[in-house]
C-alpha cells in the first residue's frame, strides 16, 4: 500500500498565491492493474502558467511537470528505474495508465526521457523539457530570426527567457534581454552571452532600444506582457514577428484598470507585424526533436543552465510565490 502526498488548492489566487490557498493532502493509492505504473516524484516544476491553467472548480489539485522513477511496473514500455517526464501535478506518487493518457489537455502526457548521461535528470523539467521546447519552437517556429537580425527578450533571466536569448545567439542574432534587476542583466550578459540587458524597473525602454537596437528590432519574444512589451512594440521593424509565450505582468494584478498598456495596435498596422501566441501543446508530436536539438547544445557548451532549486515537498509554495517576486533565476524547481 503507498501513500502519496499531493497539494490541494483550497480556493482561487486572488492577487499573488498565499499559503493559505493550499494545502497537503494524503490520498492512499489502489494496487497496480494491467497496463499501469508508479512513479515516485524526483522533481517537482514550478511555473508561471500554473497559476492561470487551474480551471473553475475549486478544491482542485495543483497543476505540473514532474520527474519521477518508475517504482512498480505492469507496463513494458516503462520498466522499473527508468526516469520519466509526467504532467502528474504536484503529488509525491502517481499511478499512471499509459492508455488513457489521450484524455489528457497536456500532450504528451508522460515520456520516458532520454539518457541524459551525466547532466541532471532535473533538466526533463527546464532545458531538456518543456521549458526547452517552448523556447526552442517559439523562437524557431513563431519569430523564426534571420543571422544578423535583432532579438529582444522579456523574462530574460527566467527559464524560458534565458534560453531563448541563447538560441538566438546561436542563429547568429545580436540579442537584447530585459530583466528585473542587475544582477540578472549581469548574468545574462556575462554568461549567457546576451549582447545586452537592461533593467526593466530602472531603465527607460525606448532609450535603452534607441543605443542597443539602433538598427530597430525584428523579433520580439514576449514573456510578460504590460507596458513594456507595447514600449519595445513601438520600436519593431516592418515585418517584425512577435511570439507571445506569457503575460506575467498582469497575473497576480485582479483590477482591471492596472492591467491596461498602451495600445499597440497602431504598431502592428503601421509596421506590419506578426503577432502569434502558441502554447508548447502545438508542438506535441514533435516533443523529442525539440528535446534532442537542446540537449546536444548543451553537450555542446553552446546552451547553458541555472536551477533555482528548492528542497523539499513542503517548500513548493515558497517556489511557487518566488515566481511571481522574481526570486528565480533560471529554473524554478522542487527537490522532493
Amino acid at each position: 500500500m503507498v501513500v502519496a502526498k499531493k497539494y490541494v488548492v483550497r480556493a482561487p489566487f486572488d492577487g499573488e498565491p498565499k499559503h493559505s490557498n493550499f494545502e497537503i493532502v494524503e490520498e492512499t493509492l489502489p494496487t497496480l492493474r494491467e497496463n499501469e505504473y508508479l512513479a515516485e516524484a524526483v522533481y517537482l516544476s514550478v511555473d508561471p502558467y500554473q497559476r492561470m491553467k487551474l480551471g473553475d472548480a475549486y478544491p482542485c489539485d495543483m497543476i505540473g511537470g514532474q520527474i519521477a522513477k518508475v517504482i512498480e511496473s505492469k507496463n513494458g514500455a516503462f520498466p522499473i528505474g527508468i526516469w520519466v517526464m509526467g504532467h502528474f501535478g504536484w503529488r509525491t506518487h502517481t499511478i499512471v495508465r499509459t492508455d488513457s493518457e489521450k484524455m489528457s489537455n497536456q500532450k504528451p502526457f508522460s515520456y520516458a526521457l532520454p539518457d541524459f548521461e551525466s547532466l541532471p535528470v532535473s533538466l526533463g523539467l527546464g532545458v531538456c523539457g518543456r521549458v526547452g521546447n517552448t523556447a526552442y519552437f517559439g523562437l524557431t517556429e513563431i519569430c523564426k530570426p534571420k543571422p544578423g537580425e535583432t532579438v529582444v527578450v522579456s523574462g530574460a533571466a527566467g527559464a524560458v527567457g534565458s534560453h531563448v536569448g541563447q538560441i538566438a545567439k546561436i542563429l547568429g542574432c545580436r540579442t537584447i534581454g530585459f530583466a528585473g534587476t542587475d544582477e540578472k542583466c549581469n548574468w545574462i550578459v556575462n554568461e549567457l552571452g546576451f549582447d545586452a540587458a537592461g533593467n526593466y524597473r530602472t531603465s527607460n525602454i525606448e532609450e535603452y532600444l534607441k543605443k542597443n537596437a539602433p538598427n530597430g528590432v525584428d523579433c520580439y519574444f514576449d514573456n510578460v506582457g504590460g507596458e513594456i512589451s507595447s514600449k519595445i512594440m513601438s520600436k519593431m521593424n516592418g515585418y517584425g514577428r512577435v511570439a507571445v509565450c506569457g503575460a506575467i505582468s498582469s497575473y497576480n494584478e485582479t483590477e482591471p484598470e492596472k492591467r491596461k498598456a498602451t495600445v499597440v495596435q497602431p504598431y502592428i498596422v503601421g509596421k506590419q507585424l506578426k503577432v502569434e501566441g502558441f502554447q508548447v501543446n502545438r508542438f506535441a508530436d514533435r516533443t523529442l526533436e525539440g528535446i534532442l536539438q537542446n540537449l546536444q547544445w548543451v553537450k555542446n557548451g553552446e546552451l547553458k543552465y541555472k536551477e533555482h532549486i528548492y528542497d523539499g515537498f513542503e517548500s513548493a509554495v515558497d517556489a511557487f510565490i518566488g515566481l511571481f517576486k522574481g526570486a528565480n533565476i533560471g529554473k524554478s524547481l522542487v527537490k522532493v
